[in-house]
């Protein structure tokens, strides 16, 4: 009797001095790293506070299990000490500082719910952080697009030189790809955002324990509500979700990256990074070549990441259902970690660009870019079909490459003669439409791209349109990402408030 009275009276004191440390806000404290020590932790405060409202745990019991996770909290917060994360490691801790009485906390609770839930809200971290970069990123895209609106630059198929183009208009529909990442981050946030605590292991307890204030406690938005579902099935789904995301936005960056690359092929590129930093580095033996490693690198962490992205896959697959080997939180935070990184190496090559309008212009005046359109116009305007004009842009172009005639030289009496030999199977008297100045216009790169009228085109109404569209996407993203992490604080504000509450003596 004299050893509980002393080990109460110390745990009362002990309750004194860290009162002040739970009652403030968890924002305004040097923030612990939310590992998964943190999240037992967590649990742990919120089981307390629940239980002992709700009388699953004897309130003259309560301050010195209280006291107990805080000196487990506080030992493990010292520098080089150890956060254990398994359950059956962590509880010991509690004895040995609150007596066995702590174990009452662990009525109607499983080390499978436990770790499903802070597996759950370790990744709603994680993909809040992904889409935190990936935001950074599609912030820079949609700056360098808006100063490249009037920039008139070629747009290749199949490796070749295809049509001419905005270049802010390529770089919006770039950004309309990571636009669909962040829908499908938000979208499956949602389903990650769910708490498994109190399912227990299968199908919940005896206990009557509160889930869904649980669930507020920890800052999620719903429970899962199946208690099967909860630690067997879903708890292996989401990192294949994951995984799929991380795949889309390596496959958006890579297509950017393998763009920017082939210009490197060129003598005279029309779009390369600066050379400062590291974003070149210049050969050892050749001192004219300065190497593209940016974008060398960022490429090769891609292909790390899509490696990782495989892995819940392969984990989830061909396993009998409840099993652990998709669901260990340190495998998936690092598929996430080397998305984030990637995504980085992204944004710095956005941010270290240089492109030369006039190197563009004269590239696309140097082919037949402009071709199509003769046949377009020759269609809208004269009502030549589609494909008789398209006949003719392709004799006109074969004669230009045999003869190397640039589209700015070729001679308009040409132009006349081989429509002439072009449409007399179609018809015979029909003249070339065009006058001199609309063919030299046609052929225009600049009034190419000015004068197209589909919606979503490169013209001046439309790319002032997408790009305050863009803004406004990216606004609320962060908005959404702001909005998600103040109510995960808010929440453990909160429930520290309460949890402090329980260690008055």
């Amino acid at each position: 009797m004299k050893r509980v009275m002393r080990n109460t009276k110390f745990f009362s004191l002990h309750s004194l001095l860290v009162v002040s440390l739970f009652a403030a806000s968890a924002l305004a404290q040097k923030a612990p790293p939310r590992d998964q020590f943190f999240w037992l932790g967590e649990i742990n405060k919120a089981t307390a506070v629940i239980n002992t409202d709700e009388g699953l745990l004897d309130k003259t019991k309560t301050p010195q299990i209280a006291a107990g996770i805080v000196k487990v909290l506080e030992d493990g917060a010292k520098p080089g000490a150890k956060r254990p994360f398994r359950v059956i490691e962590f509880e010991p801790l509690m004895i040995a500082a609150a007596g066995q009485e702590a174990s009452l906390l662990h009525a109607g609770r499983s080390s499978q719910d436990m770790f499903a839930t802070y597996r759950a809200a370790m990744m709603r971290e994680n993909l809040l952080n992904l889409a935190d970069q990936l935001n950074k990123a599609s912030e820079s895209l949609v700056k360098v697009a808006g100063e490249h609106t009037q920039t008139i630059v070629p747009n290749y198929t199949h490796g070749v030189a295809a049509q001419p183009n905005s270049l802010g208009h390529m770089l919006l529909g770039h950004a309309a790809g990571f636009e669909r990442d962040a829908q499908r981050i938000r979208q499956a946030y949602a389903r990650v955002d769910r708490s498994p605590m109190g399912t227990t292991v299968l199908n919940g307890s005896s206990w009557p324990l509160n889930r869904t204030r649980m669930a507020e406690y920890l800052g999620f938005a719903a429970i899962v509500d199946n208690a099967y579902d909860a630690s067997q099935i879903s708890a292996a789904e989401y990192p294949v979700e994951v995984a799929g995301i991380v795949t889309s936005m390596g496959l958006h960056v890579g297509h950017f990256i393998n763009d920017l690359t082939i210009q490197y092929s060129q003598t005279q590129p029309w779009i390369l990074l600066q050379v400062r930093g590291m974003n070149t580095r210049v050969s050892s033996a050749m001192p004219q070549k300065q190497n593209p490693v940016l974008l060398s690198e960022t490429r090769r962490d891609i292909s790390s990441a899509l490696a990782l992205a495989m892995g819940p896959v392969m984990r989830a697959h061909n396993i009998p259902t409840g099993m652990p080997d998709a669901k260990e939180e340190s495998s998936n935070t690092e598929l996430v970690e080397s998305a984030i990184q990637f995504l980085k190496q992204f944004d710095r090559i956005l941010n270290a660009l240089v492109i030369s309008p006039e190197r563009a212009l004269e590239e696309l005046n140097s082919d037949w870019t402009a071709s199509q359109e003769l046949a377009d116009v020759l269609m809208s305007k004269y009502k030549v079909p589609f494909r008789v004009g398209h006949h003719f842009s392709s004799d006109l172009v074969t004669y230009a490459k045999i003869n190397n005639i640039k589209p700015l030289n070729f001679p308009y009496t040409q132009a006349k003669k081989i429509f002439h030999e072009a449409v007399k199977e179609f018809d015979a008297t029909l003249e070339l439409p065009l006058s001199e100045q609309e063919f030299r216009s046609t052929l225009n790169p600049v009034a190419i791209v000015q004068n197209r009228r589909t919606v979503g085109g490169p013209q001046k109404a439309e790319m002032t349109r997408m790009l305050a569209l863009a803004k406004i996407k990216l606004k609320e993203q962060n908005d959404w990402i702001s909005a998600r992490r103040s109510a995960i604080d808010t929440a453990l504000g909160k429930l520290n408030k309460d949890f402090s509450e329980l260690l008055a003596p």
